[in-house]
């Protein structure tokens, strides 16, 4: 059974002091506004509307919890970066995120949203500035990679991977796309890997002689 799908909302918190007790352990998944971090967890949760998928980019602002089967808990976080949020507003969301990402004790790892048209912003680096000397691993996902030539995502694939090697050995990449559903098997397997989970009933991992025969 795939890890993400059954997820089912606990709670969501706008201040750090609101946040649940720590039970069962956390993977957060943060990106950019506009980057699709929304459709990327209502992908791989198999729901259509788990997270709020926002026409105006920068409307959530609270933190959101999802309870897995696993006992697991997906971690939903405020998207960053849009210019037209008030700048009061964009100050909460720093407090808010770097507390999280500094401070969480059960917080095990950070699903890292970025565009891939668009990778590598100062403010991804931001949030991986905060997330990596905690030690805990980095699992990047290059979206709307459906958008790119094969050759045009292949090329950024290996620069970002060139990239975030000089940052330190925890940071992994890979391309997704949520509209073509392209990745999600490499998703799966990463995060079993980090709780512990057996990977015998997750989707193999196709092979890229696999995914070139989908079209993919």
């Amino acid at each position: 059974m795939p890890i993400f799908r059954n997820a089912r909302f606990e709670i969501s918190i706008a201040k750090s002091g609101d946040l649940p007790p720590p039970e069962g352990a956390e993977i957060a998944f943060a990106g950019r506004s506009n980057a699709g971090k929304s459709s990327a967890i209502n992908t791989l949760a198999d729901h259509t509307r788990l997270a709020f998928v926002s026409k105006t980019p920068g409307r959530t602002q609270l933190i959101n919890f999802f309870r897995l089967d696993c006992g697991a808990v997906l971690v939903d976080l405020p998207g960053y970066g849009y210019a037209k949020v008030p700048e009061n507003i964009r100050r909460q969301w720093q407090g808010l995120l770097e507390h999280y990402l500094r401070k969480r004790e059960n917080l095990i790892g950070l699903v890292l949203i970025m565009d891939s048209r668009h990778p590598l912003t100062a403010l991804d680096r931001q949030m991986i500035d905060w997330f990596v000397p905690g030690g805990r691993p980095i699992h990047a996902l290059l979206t709307k990679c459906d958008k790119l030539s094969r050759n045009e995502a292949a090329a950024t694939l290996a620069s970002v991977r060139r990239e975030v090697a000089t940052i330190g050995p925890q940071i992994s990449v890979q391309l997704f796309s949520s509209l073509k559903k392209i990745g999600m098997e490499e998703v799966e397997h990463k995060v079993a890997g980090w709780l512990g989970l057996p990977s015998d009933d997750l989707p193999a991992i196709p092979t890229p002689a696999q995914l070139r025969a989908a079209g993919k």
